[in-house]
């Protein structure tokens, strides 16, 4: 089983940096292969490292799964909207897969979500991360249109996925 846990010290959170990191580079490559698409992870990874305030409280969290005492993954909760947060950056290390540390990453996030008064989580996600989809649905999750907020341009909304949690 996994600890989850916010960073604590800075080495926590350069930890979390790196495994941002790794996701980044992962989807980029993954949406390269898949849809013949390419994103810019350095800024994408500069503007979540220049504003982790975002990733916060009092309206977001940033969470990271020990396993072993090893770093296993990270996921990230901001605020969207009003009364709407927004699910970012979910990843598990290829070598932690099957171990349910997306699912413990993303309960912590929904407890802490319904805790600070948000009334609905939105995400959004590749299309070919099936088994991320899979782990949002049995958590509740429905698919909707693609929402303003989502930092994925109209061109692409055809190769993401688009989900909100109500939580009231």
């Amino acid at each position: 089983m996994a600890v989850v846990r916010v960073p604590e010290s800075d080495a926590d959170l350069n930890e979390a940096r790196q495994i941002l990191w790794e996701y980044l580079q992962w989807a980029n490559s993954m949406t390269q292969s898949e849809f013949g698409v390419s994103f810019d992870i350095e800024s994408m990874i500069e503007d979540d490292i220049s504003n982790t305030n975002k990733f916060f409280p009092p309206d977001g969290r940033i969470v990271l799964a020990l396993h072993d005492g090893q770093f296993a993954g990270v996921a990230c909760l901001k605020k969207s909207g009003e009364q709407v947060c927004e699910i970012k950056r979910l990843y598990v290390r290829p070598a932690f897969r099957g171990k349910a540390i997306g699912r413990e990453l993303i309960a912590d996030l929904v407890e802490y979500a319904r805790d600070i008064g948000y009334v609905r989580i939105v995400l959004d996600s590749a299309a070919f991360m099936k088994s991320a989809h899979s782990l949002y649905r049995s958590l509740g999750f429905i698919n909707i249109p693609p929402y303003a907020e989502s930092e994925i341009p109209p061109k692409f909304h055809s190769y993401w996925v688009f989900m909100e949690l109500r939580l009231k």
